[in-house]
């Protein structure tokens, strides 16, 4: 009779140490993608929010000087929206999003221009909503402090998102943050040295030299 197989403890318990280092091996690998993803997004919107601060400033200011020099309100405010699209477009695809690719300067620039003035209207839109559709209820709404509210506050809010998920998405195109590398597979084991052919060290004594 074939004697019972008998199941070491060792053997099980390296069973149970590679399931366990098995399952460990994705969570490592996805936690430092997701990092890295979120500190590049953390970036983005650090440098796009400071593109955006100096293109308001230098919209607010050249507007202002038009006005000053007799510029008619209109063509002040056309004139200076174009500077400060110029200065954001600049400042986003060599600063903020210089890392991805680009295609020609001028399908990205009439894309960031048109993408802008929907983000512009965004903005009108929040107004026009809060001014003549809820102010035509309640008179509260149709104050000053009611339009700066829902033009300035809502509207512009609303309008950057939308301007920083459609630059990201349609003008600056797509780059993957580059995953970790994963770990190195250990090496193979030597072969045994059991294996390995050997020769003998002991030396044959010499014979004895016969007398005669």
């Amino acid at each position: 009779m074939r004697p019972p197989r008998i199941k070491s403890r060792s053997r099980k318990q390296q069973r149970v140490t590679d399931a366990g280092t098995l399952g460990a091996v994705p969570a490592a690998t996805i936690l430092p993608a997701l990092r890295a993803r979120f500190g590049a997004l953390v970036r983005e919107v650090g440098k796009f929010g400071t593109v955006g601060g100096i293109a308001f400033a230098i919209d607010l200011v050249i507007f202002n000087v038009l006005l000053q020099t007799g510029a008619e309100s209109l063509l002040a405010k056309t004139g200076s929206t174009l500077i400060a699209t110029s200065v954001a477009f600049a400042g986003n695809r060599y600063w903020t999003w210089r890392h991805r690719e680009h295609t020609g300067m001028a399908r990205q620039y009439t894309v960031f221009f048109l993408l802008n003035g929907v983000g512009l209207g965004i903005g009108l839109a929040c107004l026009a909503i809060s001014h003549y559709g809820l102010g035509s209820i309640w008179p509260e709404f149709q104050t000053p402090l009611a339009d700066n509210i829902s033009g300035q506050l809502v509207g512009t809010a609303v309008g950057t998102l939308f301007r920083f998920w459609s630059y990201r998405r349609f003008v600056f195109g797509e780059a993957p943050v580059p995953a970790p590398a994963p770990a190195a597979a250990p090496a193979d084991p030597a072969p045994p040295a059991a294996k390995m052919a050997t020769r003998p060290t002991h030396k044959t004594a010499p014979s004895a030299v016969r007398r005669m």
